[in-house]
């Protein structure tokens, strides 16, 4: 009580000084000791006294010069809202947004919206928004840098908030991410009206032949490209990083409605939502200014604005109809390989949910193979490829081979021939490229059928993607457990053809091409399925030999393929080649089968 009273008696003899002297000529001390003064009464609990002092008509030019210091008790007494002194501490507040320069006020709200506490930074977020917009509405037309500086620092602490990701999260907000965007939203929308009414100004102005001060409009473009620039930011985050919940699901969802605000308030400063999305088919060449473009348009942000349009179909109403389904994919394509060229899961969902709802809404064999040209058409395949084999969640795996087979089917004849080989020659994985060659025999099934033939998957123009498929990548020496997939598709196919594809019709060229085959990709084939086997066989055999040797926990190293299976028991060990020798028990009876097909042919014909 002692320090409170010195601490009082010391306020009041520093603004009975100051009254005396002229406006603006306060030292350094005076400063100092009425900050430490005015600090420690209200901290103490002697607000009455600094409100009386604060309200005092004679105090008001020093309040205004040094008022501001008083902020951080004030603000700590204002989120504890159970404080006695709280009525006191809230017209001092209230006194000091009235009184003091609203440079000083901002800089003081500003450093009092750092916190690390998501709770606490929730809580300050409520209660400052609405004194900064105050503040900012008092600097008139030199607002536009400082509101940029305030939106930054609140977006910043925004993104410390914890994203809500089920529907309980979001209708509980348990982590205030909510609250804080419906307050964002209601802080930015004076000047979001305010860019609205210039932009109608400066459309009348033009109309009526009237020359608008240069000056104001580079204020006027100042404001519009600081709401820009937090618009772009909130499409980043939180929305990039948000699950927006269908109306269904969430009748009332904050998180919707702030995507809502965001997307509204593009099409009020002059930025059309058509524009935005269709930018990478629409945008400027790049000539000089293309950094500052990319610095208003970050990519990221225009992937999410596209996600929020085509999966969640967020202001579809003002997309006009002329654009075609083609058309949007096309734009969509570079939007969609920026997020499956990310590693975080959000991104990648978000990239096969906008691929997706982007294929949907083209017709089947429509997209021409012109469109191979493009080099996302080329990219995104491979970016998909990364999500079916290394993504960690089983449930993206599977949609990437859902999207990527309703991409395959997207194409028309030409593009599936093209896109094959390009797959084939490009991908490196086992996996996908038997998956392509059963979409290759699937295409050749169709095209013998009455009525579908076509150039593409019969006859001469066939023979060159046949021989993409019936190669061993290292000759008798390739690792037949590592290429399984594409092997046994492989065999799958020219079974198939020797089969469907009588030799008198010849429809496919296979029984022209067989004798090449049989060289260049059977006869390896047999060789590499016995060199494997015999190579199996020893292992098995030195391994039961040494397990008949030491206990059963006795532990070796086994290679399969490329991998190594480090300390593994002489059981384990014998199950994994029983398994391999297995394997190559499976190829070479496809093998086998297909020479009986193949062999009474080529004797009668040479007969």
């Amino acid at each position: 009580m002692e320090t409170a009273g010195m601490a009082l008696e010391q306020l009041s003899d520093v603004v009975q000084r100051c009254q005396a002297l002229p406006e603006d000529s306060y030292t350094a001390e005076d400063h100092n000791v009425f900050t430490v003064a005015g600090r420690t009464c209200i901290e103490e609990g002697d607000t009455a006294q600094v409100l009386s002092i604060v309200l005092d008509e004679q105090n008001q030019e020093i309040v205004r010069c040094m008022g501001w210091n008083l902020l951080p008790p004030l603000i700590q007494v204002l989120l504890n809202k159970d404080n006695r002194n709280l009525p006191q501490c809230l017209a001092i507040f209230n006194h000091l947004l009235k009184t003091c320069r609203p440079k000083e006020l901002l800089i003081g709200l500003l450093e009092l919206l750092e916190q690390d506490d998501p709770v606490t930074i929730a809580e300050s977020l409520h209660l400052l928004l609405t004194p900064l917009q105050k503040v900012l509405l008092c600097l008139g037309d030199r607002k536009a840098s400082s509101l940029g500086m305030t939106l930054s620092s609140v977006l910043d602490q925004v993104a410390k908030l914890p994203i809500p990701h089920t529907k309980e999260q979001e209708e509980d907000d348990v982590f205030s991410l909510c609250r804080c965007c419906t307050d964002l939203t209601a802080f930015v929308r004076p000047f979001v009206l305010e860019v609205k009414q210039n932009l109608m100004n400066d459309e009348l102005s033009e109309s009526t032949n009237k020359l608008t001060i240069g000056q104001d409009i580079d204020k006027e473009e100042e404001l519009r490209t600081e709401l820009l620039k937090f618009c772009m930011k909130s499409l980043g985050h939180p929305l990039l990083e948000a699950h927006l919940k269908d109306p269904d699901t969430l009748p009332v969802s904050p998180l919707r409605t702030f995507a809502s605000e965001i997307m509204n308030t593009l099409s009020a400063i002059g930025e059309p939502l058509t524009s935005l999305v269709y930018q990478p088919l629409l945008r400027r060449k790049q000539v000089l200014g293309f950094l500052e473009e990319e610095v208003c348009y970050p990519k990221e942000s225009l992937a999410s604005l596209s996600h929020l349009v085509f999966v969640h179909h967020l202001a579809a109403d003002t997309f006009p109809c002329v654009f075609s389904p083609v058309f949007s994919l096309r734009c969509n394509m570079e939007h969609i390989c920026l997020l499956l060229s990310r590693t975080e899961e959000t991104r990648i969902q978000k990239g096969l949910e906008l691929y997706e709802k982007s294929l949907v809404r083209v017709e089947d064999s429509s997209l021409t193979a012109d469109l191979l040209e493009i080099k996302s058409f080329l990219t995104v395949p491979q970016n998909l490829l990364k999500v079916m084999t290394l993504c960690p969640r089983n449930d993206l795996r599977t949609k990437g081979l859902k999207v990527f087979q309703l991409s395959v089917d997207k194409f028309d004849t030409e593009a599936k021939y093209n896109f094959f080989q390009y797959m084939l020659k490009t991908s490196k994985h086992s996996g996908l490229e038997g998956y392509i060659i059963k979409n290759i025999k699937n295409q050749i099934e169709f095209a013998l059928k009455p009525g579908n033939s076509n150039t593409w998957f019969q006859g001469a123009h066939l023979l060159p993607l046949l021989r993409k498929v019936f190669i061993l990548p290292d000759g008798p020496e390739t690792d037949l457990l590592q290429y399984l997939d594409r092997v046994m598709e492989s065999l799958n196919l020219l079974r198939y053809l020797v089969i469907r594809d009588k030799v008198t019709e010849n429809q496919t060229g296979i029984w022209t091409e067989l004798y090449k085959l049989e060289d260049t990709f059977m006869k390896p084939l047999r060789v590499g399925v016995n060199m494997s086997r015999a190579h199996y066989e020893r292992e098995l055999h030195t391994t039961d030999t040494k397990k008949n040797r030491a206990k059963e926990s006795s532990k070796f190293s086994l290679s399969v393929g490329d991998e190594k299976l480090p300390n593994v028991t002489s059981e384990s060990q014998i199950q994994a080649l029983h398994s391999a020798l297995h394997t190559f028990d499976m190829i070479e009876s496809v093998l086998v089968r297909i020479e009986e097909l193949v062999d009474p042919v080529e004797k009668s014909v040479a007969s």
